[in-house]
């Protein structure tokens, strides 16, 4: 097994949003927000290459959708899944599995793509099944008001329309550590979204967390640091508090999908609870 981070591009999104209840003075000492309130947001995906699979976790926001839309989110730098792919001498038709920790259109959105005529969308991998899980596929299809803006139509039917679309099997624990479909684990967790998945990974004598959207940044290690995208914040509290005290007692090292100075970090208990230890990029643990 070889695993790789992949740059999908950087953005922006409102600080007061990502951080909830908590002050601006305590957020910006991690996260300096500009004069519009903004602070830097990175998507960033994992590719795990394993025997004959390319596993490509997560996709970015993609780029279908129109000016306006991406004139929301300030896009800055020069990261693309496209050019971090074939950087690393990949194709998108090399990919055989899209792993989809959500449906949210930061996470899935790099998935489909406009038609060669630009009369429609088709799937940007074209080998590739999609997964995610039937509890979190029903819930995206038949969206909340509160997230409905998040999950777009045009990201998720033509996944199920190419006949690419897979389901993680659940059986209502929290964990699923023997996956039949992939060779790491799995963490299910709510707060955010319904059945958020998230890969537990044993590599190279490490274990490494993709922790997507339980905890975005390293700012929001502390246990009230949730954000107000968040369904449900008190139960992101106590999935949050159930994880950090497992990832510094096991010394896990998290992957961070959205800290854009930020790639890797481990934990420490301290007297406040779990804090940030140390962190690190992709290359000084891995490489």
């Amino acid at each position: 097994m070889n695993l790789y981070p992949v740059e999908c591009g950087n953005f922006k999104l409102d600080g007061g949003a990502m951080f909830g209840v908590v002050p601006k003075t305590l957020w910006q000492r991690t996260n300096p927000a500009d004069n519009n309130n903004l602070i830097d947001i990175a998507a960033r995906s994992l590719l795990i290459q394993e025997s004959d699979r390319l596993i490509l976790i997560d996709t970015g926001l993609g780029n279908k959708q129109s000016d306006k839309f991406f004139g929301h989110y300030h896009r800055w730098g020069d990261f693309s899944l496209e050019k971090s792919l074939h950087q690393l001498g990949v194709g998108k038709e090399d990919i055989t599995d899209v792993f989809l920790t959500h449906l949210h259109f930061d996470h899935c959105g790099g998935c489909i793509q406009w038609n060669k005529n630009r009369t429609g969308y088709e799937p940007a991998f074209k080998n590739a099944r999609f997964w995610t899980n039937k509890n979190h596929w029903e819930w995206a299809t038949n969206p909340n008001a509160r997230e409905k803006a998040s999950f777009l139509s045009e990201n998720l039917l033509p996944m199920e329309e190419s006949g690419q679309l897979s389901f993680v099997e659940n059986h209502g624990s929290s964990f699923y550590k023997n996956s039949p479909e992939f060779s790491f684990g799995i963490y299910f967790v709510d707060g955010h979204t319904e059945k958020q998945m998230l890969p537990l990974i044993e590599y190279k004598g490490k274990t490494l967390v993709f922790v997507a959207d339980l905890i975005p940044t390293v700012g929001h290690i502390p246990l009230p640091y949730v954000m107000g995208y968040d369904t449900r914040p008190l139960l992101t509290l106590s999935e949050k508090e159930n994880f950090l005290n497992e990832a510094a007692e096991k010394n896990y090292f998290l992957f961070f999908e959205h800290d854009a100075h930020n790639q890797l970090c481990t934990l420490k208990k301290t007297d406040k609870g779990v804090r940030l230890d140390q962190t690190y990029t992709f290359d000084e643990i891995f490489n």
